[in-house]
């Protein structure tokens, strides 16, 4: 048995932490950053086509209607992450200054991950169904709503929205999902008997993600965009802002005396932040040259998110009885 298990350590998440170092020292550039960009598309395609080829469709209904869970995932995504970063910003701006201050703000706002959430989520064993409706559901309104909460927050105004988050929702996942549904009394009986190949594709198009962001950042010089000192600084502000809205998270799941399931879909879907939907809304609302900035508090919390995520669901699936 390798002993690092024991500490959550094993084979994936030693390919994480592989990963992570891949996307900073060998970052996809040119030609290969266009392949990848294109192979991530078409496998998180195929992630949520599995998962229509899987689910029942009573399982979906069941889970669009979970008000309980729906309305905890949608008021944590715009009320409760909009009020800490409020909370946090005024002892945030005097050492990290106001456009990263900004970014902190700006991160508050996001809609939650779609494609992450929901496979962290299956990881875990939570419940998929509703989880992929929170996430949906999460990144729609949030096309529209993150500007206006943007514009409350900070008192600005003008930019038009960018809509390319809603056509790559419906035509990436939402039309996926669907047609997997559509097919499932044909083929839904060669997936139910080839588990691995959801795990599969569940944990590869993680990696995938993993390996984009840290290529982004990386080739964008958004590393370098604060001085050391401060840069350290804000990955300490944001563990913070990330572990006490996952502590909320769990929290709520408790107190709402939600199932297992639910729990999971909660955390995942409430604590999460999209910068798949973030970076085109935010070059749209601001000026090229802040851009930088202002998303870097969301690259450095989608990062940490991931990997965290990926711990927490690797432990929750070492717990689940074996046919579950």
């Amino acid at each position: 048995m390798n002993p690092l298990k024991r500490f959550g350590i094993d084979t994936y998440m030693l390919l994480l932490i592989g990963t992570v170092v891949l996307g900073v020292v060998v970052p996809a550039q040119g030609i290969a950053a266009v392949g990848l960009k294109s192979l991530t598309y078409w496998a998180v395609s195929l992630l949520f086509f599995l998962y229509g080829l899987k689910l029942d469709p009573q399982s979906v209904r069941a889970g669009l209607l979970n008000w309980r869970l729906q309305g905890l995932t949608f008021l944590a995504t715009y009320v409760m992450f909009p009020l800490l970063g409020l909370a946090l910003s005024p002892f945030a701006e005097p050492v990290l200054g106001p456009e990263v201050t900004l970014g902190i703000l700006f991160l508050a706002v996001l809609p939650s991950t779609v494609q992450s959430s929901i496979a962290f989520t299956g990881i875990a064993g939570g419940n998929v169904p509703a989880a992929i409706c929170a996430a949906s559901l999460s990144n729609l309104v949030g096309v529209a709503l993150t500007p206006l909460l943007v514009a409350v927050m900070l008192h600005t105004g003008g930019g038009e929205i960018n809509f390319d988050a809603v056509i790559r929702i419906g035509t990436q996942i939402l039309l996926p999902f669907v047609l997997g549904q559509a097919l499932r009394p044909l083929i839904g009986f060669f997936v139910a008997r080839h588990r691995r190949l959801t795990l599969l594709v569940d944990r590869g198009s993680i990696l995938l993600i993993v390996y984009s962001a840290f290529s982004a950042g990386t080739v964008s010089g958004l590393w370098e965009a604060v001085p050391p000192a401060r840069l350290g600084a804000l990955f300490g502000a944001i563990v913070v802002f990330l572990a006490i809205s996952m502590g909320l998270m769990v929290g709520a799941g408790r107190l709402f005396g939600l199932p297992r399931e639910d729990r999971a879909a909660l955390f995942f879907c409430g604590s999460t932040k999209s910068i798949a939907t973030g970076l085109p809304i935010a070059s749209a609302l601001f000026p090229v040259a802040e851009v930088g900035a202002i998303v870097l508090p969301a690259m450095i919390y989608h990062i940490t998110q991931l990997l965290i995520c990926a711990f927490v669901s690797q432990r929750a699936a070492r717990q689940l009885p074996e046919d579950a």
